[in-house]
């Protein structure tokens, strides 16, 4: 039961029904603030390595082939965190689980701030990733447990915004800390963030009433066919929504996971920008992603409001996106720098990413809520294999290549092309609508 359902729901005996109505709406709002934040920090975590990648490659002799290891090491355990934090979803009460979470990203962040080796690095992303898997499908299965399905699709692209907002913040922050002290300094300033954030979520994070209740959105406010309780999870993923929005969510979660690796790098080394520029160029892809996020996710909800089907606002608009976002990237990828290029490469970055919330609301459509955590990991398990594959690859071709910079070019064509042909599977397969009345009628 989410926040619209208590208003029809409860009987209206006196001035205490609205004003506790009233009271869930705003701490609806103040856990969807602190799980942005959580976002935020979660993917500050992820960006430090690329602002940082110039000098750990230095001190430590690495070169193009090594560090993309440590690149792809974050997510090597990402999906085992991913459908295990999925699995305790269910079992385990989000205030605890999301604050257990975020205590090991600082965990394992602080060894960084002293001098280490190359397998120390690995270990360390390893145990980041790992714990950092599970946190979107957690976060979206929080979100949607304040909010009715027909009002998920704006709370869910703000919990993706937070996503962006996080390395806007951190890359020019973590490239002047970098630059004044080191890059030792970027990760203890980054462990102690998480430290504050993990005690923020204690004070003020958790489930909502829908989750509390296992509902599915059912009463006068649910919007389209009501779900079995459970639904066998084969059953679930022989859909079409999931098999597409997987493949989806793959090469978009590919094409985020070479911007947070290997951006900071290109910008550098395959284009000649000095430190400071980069750290500021790093930004506007995300301050665009933050801002596509958001409006997207309006615009789903104002096109819902008015009829349209969620196979156009939650499957459709998501792949035309990550479509044009790899027809982006092929191109720049062949430019040199310049204002053309520096606006198709943060327009393919907003667009890849403003699909992501809408995407969720997607799938929560078709999966029942007990059963979101757990799908909801399955799903960045599979996916987070995109930022396995990606990192390597990148480094692979640049150290491969005729020149670095021709290097960066093809692996970015090879990204554009992979995202076309994902984003062309989901506009075909997905249809939340058609396979949640399948699943409502069996």
């Amino acid at each position: 039961m989410a926040v619209e359902q208590q208003e029809v729901s409860e009987p209206q005996s006196g001035g205490s029904v609205p004003g506790r109505v009233a009271s869930v709406r705003r701490r609806a709002w103040i856990v969807l603030a602190l799980l942005v934040c959580l976002m935020l920090i979660n993917y500050a975590d992820k960006v430090v390595v690329g602002l940082a990648g110039v000098g750990m490659k230095e001190d430590l002799g690495l070169d193009d082939a090594r560090f993309g290891v440590i690149q792809s090491s974050f997510f090597w355990l990402f999906a085992v965190g991913s459908v295990l934090g999925g699995w305790l979803g269910g079992k385990v009460r989000a205030r605890w689980l999301l604050a257990g979470i975020a205590a090991l990203w600082a965990l394992s962040l602080a060894p960084m701030a002293a001098q280490v080796g190359f397998t120390t690095i690995v270990a360390c992303r390893v145990l980041l990733g790992f714990a950092e898997g599970p946190t979107t499908a957690l976060a979206m299965q929080v979100a949607h447990s304040w909010f009715p399905a027909h009002k998920r699709a704006i709370p869910s692209s703000i919990v993706v915004a937070g996503a962006g907002i996080g390395p806007l913040i951190a890359a020019p922050v973590l490239t002047w800390v970098i630059l004044t002290y080191s890059w030792h300094a970027a990760f203890a300033v980054l462990a102690v963030c998480g430290a504050v954030v993990t005690l923020l979520w204690l004070v003020g994070g958790d489930s909502g009433p829908e989750d509390a209740q296992g509902g599915h959105g059912h009463g006068a406010a649910a919007a389209g066919p009501v779900l079995p309780e459970r639904v066998p999870l084969r059953r679930l993923f022989s859909t079409g929504t999931l098999i597409g929005m997987c493949l989806l969510f793959f090469v978009a979660y590919a094409n985020t996971s070479v911007k947070v690796s290997w951006l900071p790098l290109y910008l550098r080394e395959g284009l000649g920008y000095d430190a400071t520029a980069t750290g500021s160029l790093v930004a506007l892809p995300y301050l665009g992603s933050a801002i596509a996020v958001i409006v997207v996710g309006v615009v789903s909800a104002v096109l819902t409001r008015r009829g349209v089907g969620s196979r156009m606002t939650r499957g459709v608009l998501p792949g035309a996106m990550v479509l044009v976002s790899g027809v982006c990237t092929i191109t720049f990828s062949s430019l040199d720098r310049g204002v053309p290029h520096t606006v198709l490469l943060v327009l393919s970055s907003c667009l890849n990413s403003a699909g992501y919330g809408v995407a969720f609301a997607g799938l929560a459509d078709v999966v029942p809520a007990k059963q979101r955590g757990a799908v909801f990991g399955i799903v960045t398990g599979i996916y987070s294999l995109g930022g396995v594959v990606a990192p390597l690859v990148i480094g692979k071709l640049v150290d491969g290549g005729a020149s670095v910079a021709l290097g960066y070019g093809d692996g970015f064509l090879v990204l554009g092309v992979t995202m076309i042909v994902g984003a062309i599977a989901a506009l075909l397969l997905v249809n939340p609508a058609r396979d949640a009345a399948k699943l409502a009628v069996e």
